[in-house]
């Protein structure tokens, strides 16, 4: 079986649907107890996607890699991804250190991007899960990639998935730059943004 028809095998969508639904519920689960512990609500909004056969077979080809399914289980981490968006910027971390603390299932990597953002001037939190679903008598573990931001991270993020195509242009370093000094604006906003939630608790 080649990787596109395995990828689109009913049993391979609905293992990764679960994987997606109990991830979902873990993330509301906190959201509920952080919402309790802050009296405020600290998850803005959350999204899954299962990684189209085309994105996963473009990865592979800039990784090097052949394109069947032992790469993909080795080498591809977000196959199934999550993205969670929290207002500020400490509630990420939060959030993170409640996922990490959950005792049946497994991180296999944490990405700081927050910390040490890529050369682009992306921002976000990504933790790697492997997560058990029980399917047909048997137990599966499901990659799992979560990605966690605030909403000014998220928009540049998108912003900057929206303008890749310009990116291969003549004017493609102009556009980058651009955007990286976006990028920095946004980080200060929400630097700003929470030094004025931490004074208006102070009050």
């Amino acid at each position: 079986m080649d990787l596109k028809e395995y990828l689109q095998q009913e049993e391979f969508v609905v293992k990764c649907e679960c994987g997606i639904s109990l991830m979902n519920a873990k993330l509301q689960i906190i959201n509920a107890e952080l919402g309790m512990r802050f009296g405020r609500k600290v998850l803005h909004s959350m999204s899954s996607r299962i990684k189209s056969y085309e994105s996963i077979a473009g990865k592979l080809k800039r990784k090097g890699l052949p394109e069947n399914l032992l790469s993909v289980r080795d080498h591809i981490n977000d196959v199934v991804g999550i993205r969670a968006v929290c207002t500020y910027t400490d509630d990420l971390y939060q959030v993170a250190e409640l996922l990490c603390s959950q005792k049946d299932m497994r991180l296999l990597k944490r990405k700081d991007y927050i910390k040490k953002p890529k050369k682009s001037g992306y921002r976000s939190l990504h933790l790697i899960f492997q997560i058990p679903i029980s399917f047909q008598k048997e137990v599966y573990w499901i990659k799992i990639e979560v990605q966690l931001r605030t909403a000014a991270m998220d928009y540049w993020a998108g912003l900057d998935y929206q303008l890749q195509y310009k990116k291969e242009n003549r004017e493609a370093k102009n556009i980058g730059r651009e955007l990286k000094e976006y990028a920095n604006l946004i980080q200060q906003i929400d630097t700003k943004v929470l030094e004025l939630r931490k004074w208006i608790e102070a009050i």
